[in-house]
């Protein structure tokens, strides 16, 4: 049994409002997002083309990646619309004592 690996990723006041913000953890490139009350995150980086999906485009539960339009589901990092066929790694969340972590394995 493998231990969980909670990583502190940044203040829960830094957290966009509604929007997406992309930021390094644990060496990764990470895109964070809040869609009202709920916290998600998935990797930063389309699987389709390489760029940053803090720079698409948050409607919903979704993120639009600003090259090509794909998107993506950011609850599971499914992709819902073309060109995008492989999802995204998503990562668990929890936000503690003001802080925001991820689990990261």
């Amino acid at each position: 049994m493998g231990t969980t690996n909670w990583v502190d990723a940044l203040s829960a006041d830094e957290l966009p409002i509604d929007d997406v913000t992309g930021l390094a953890v644990a060496g990764r490139d990470i895109a964070i997002y809040t869609v009202g009350d709920a916290v998600y995150a998935t990797d930063n980086i389309c699987t389709h083309g390489h760029a940053r999906l803090c720079d698409g485009f948050l409607d919903g539960h979704e993120i639009e990646c600003p090259l090509h339009q794909g998107k993506f589901d950011v609850r599971d990092g499914k992709p819902t619309c073309a060109p995008v066929t492989e999802a995204l790694r998503s990562y668990p969340v929890k936000v503690e004592g003001g802080r925001v972590y991820l689990q990261i394995d």
